[in-house]
């Protein structure tokens, strides 16, 4: 899957928490994400924001991919056969780390009990 692709996916299925997302899928998904940030951080400082406190251009990007970043998440602990309820681990320091080495295995080959194998 290429960026484009994974960027796409993931805002046409904005709120889809079922099914599958591959490793490609999840980690395009980070980067856009990651980027997307640091250019609304960017605009917020160039429109003067970013000495007030106030940063609007990046909380309203923020709230526009909270939604798919869950999404996203769940479906790539559904390629690895685990529950999304996993996620919950994000609000232990320890718990981050484990999903963040879970998120770089390899999803089950097949289908399991999530769908079949994510594109």
């Amino acid at each position: 899957m290429t960026f484009q692709q994974a960027v796409k996916s993931c805002f046409s299925k904005y709120v889809t928490f079922s099914g599958r997302a591959s490793r490609s899928e999840y980690w395009y998904w980070v980067l856009f994400a990651t980027l997307g940030s640091l250019v609304a951080l960017i605009v917020d400082g160039v429109l003067g924001f970013g000495t007030s406190g106030v940063s609007p251009i990046s909380s309203i990007f923020s709230l526009a991919i909270t939604l798919p970043g869950i999404a996203v998440g769940a479906r790539r602990m559904h390629d690895m056969d685990r529950t999304a309820w996993w996620l919950l681990l994000t609000l232990t320091g320890i718990g981050a780390i484990v999903l963040l080495i879970w998120f770089c295995y390899r999803g089950t080959e097949g289908s399991n009990r999530f769908g079949p194998t994510a594109a």
